[in-house]
């Protein structure tokens, strides 16, 4: 088979998380398009949600540099075209039966990906890359996992990520400006920022306690979303939309607007301590490089709590040897998880440990696979 002059891409996606899925979706098919120069089609059951982590996304066919992505309604009226040389199906999402018909019936069929979740798991090597074909149409199925190493297909990253975050970094009219439109006055000296994006999780009234006996002033941005509604209810407070605010001591939460993918990325970059969810938000946590904590999507059986422990394996490395333990069961009980009760009166500690640690982890990262990439170098090998 030969490969069209302009390559064509349809991603299918269903949306389960509101924004972890279209969150990776829409990031991939960025990179997709302006780093590699791929006209994509994604495909999405819900197509709303995108509009918020992607402001004005239905302004970029007007664009340059986003010219190449079509965002589709997902319908079992869609095709693909004799141009669409690769699918991905997005987390075992099942695209529509007419559609991987008509993909069997062509003459040249689209390579077939499932871009499965990101997992820190062992058997990730033994799975990525293997194929499956079919039973009835004859098709094979390409898998590709998201991983941390190079017996994965790595982290999505932007070429250019690295750089924007040294210039906004280095620029103290930039990081004011994004205060300002969040409506939060800048970090005072020697203040400890915090985000916090996650489920409802019932240890968060216990960090926030730790954190209020801290001797720094903290202030810790909620944006808008489950964690406002999770906090309010177990303190008690009022919190509900942008701008309010809630103080204990020198403890302060600020609710803030919900926002894009791209000032998402400057808030990360800007806090001390980062509290995430899910496989979007973690993934850019690690490459903001400071301080953080991840909470694993919660599954039936507490089946997450592998993924948490398989994360911890590799994070805990990078750590001081006498900052492991509290590290961990911070890590864990964030999660739910049982065992040693973390250090509260530590806290503070622990969260400076965690900064360097990440880091680390993040320089070593940096040199590992990137996932687009590793979707066009897998298409490029398997279409001749």
């Amino acid at each position: 088979m030969s490969v069209p002059s302009k390559p064509h891409w349809d991603l299918f996606c269903r949306v389960v998380d509101n924004f972890g899925d279209i969150g990776v979706c829409w990031r991939l098919a960025r990179i997709l398009a302006v780093e590699h120069g791929i006209a994509t089609r994604l495909v999405i059951d819900r197509p709303e949600i995108l509009e918020k982590i992607a402001s004005s996304y239905k302004d970029y066919s007007k664009t340059y540099t986003y010219s190449l992505i079509e965002v589709v309604r997902w319908s079992d009226s869609i095709r693909p075209s004799t141009d669409t040389c690769v699918l991905v199906e997005v987390f075992a999402c099942d695209p529509p039966a007419p559609y991987l018909a008509a993909m069997a019936e062509l003459a040249r069929p689209p390579l077939w990906i499932n871009l499965e979740y990101l997992s820190a798991e062992s058997w990730v090597a033994g799975c990525h890359g293997l194929l499956s074909r079919h039973p009835r149409l004859g098709i094979d199925k390409l898998f590709m996992i998201p991983g941390f190493d190079h017996a994965s297909a790595g982290l999505l990253r932007e070429s250019s990520l690295d750089e924007q975050r040294r210039r906004f970094l280095s620029d103290p009219e930039a990081r004011a400006a994004m205060w300002c439109r969040l409506g939060v006055p800048p970090p005072a000296p020697g203040e400890l920022r915090a985000s916090l994006f996650g489920y409802e999780n019932p240890l968060v009234a216990k960090l926030l306690e730790a954190l209020a006996r801290d001797p720094r002033p903290v202030t810790v941005v909620v944006p808008e979303g489950r964690s406002v509604a999770d906090l309010s209810r177990r303190l008690g407070l009022g919190l509900a939309r942008a701008g309010d605010a809630w103080r204990d001591g020198s403890l302060q939460l600020r609710v803030v607007p919900f926002t894009d993918q791209d000032a998402y990325d400057r808030l990360l970059w800007s806090c001390d301590l980062n509290m995430v969810r899910g496989e979007d938000s973690l993934v850019r946590a690690l490459w903001a490089g400071r301080a953080m904590l991840w909470q694993a999507y919660p599954q039936q059986d507490d089946d997450h709590h592998a993924k948490v422990e398989a994360l911890l394996d590799r994070l805990l490395p990078f750590l001081e040897p006498a900052a492991v333990a509290d590290a961990a069961a911070l890590w864990r009980h964030w999660n739910g998880m049982s065992g040693r009760e973390p250090a509260w009166t530590r806290v503070g500690r622990t969260v400076g440990a965690l900064a360097s640690a990440v880091a680390a982890w993040r320089q070593v990262l940096g040199k590992g696979p990137e996932l687009a990439t590793s979707l066009v170098k897998a298409a490029a090998s398997q279409i001749e």
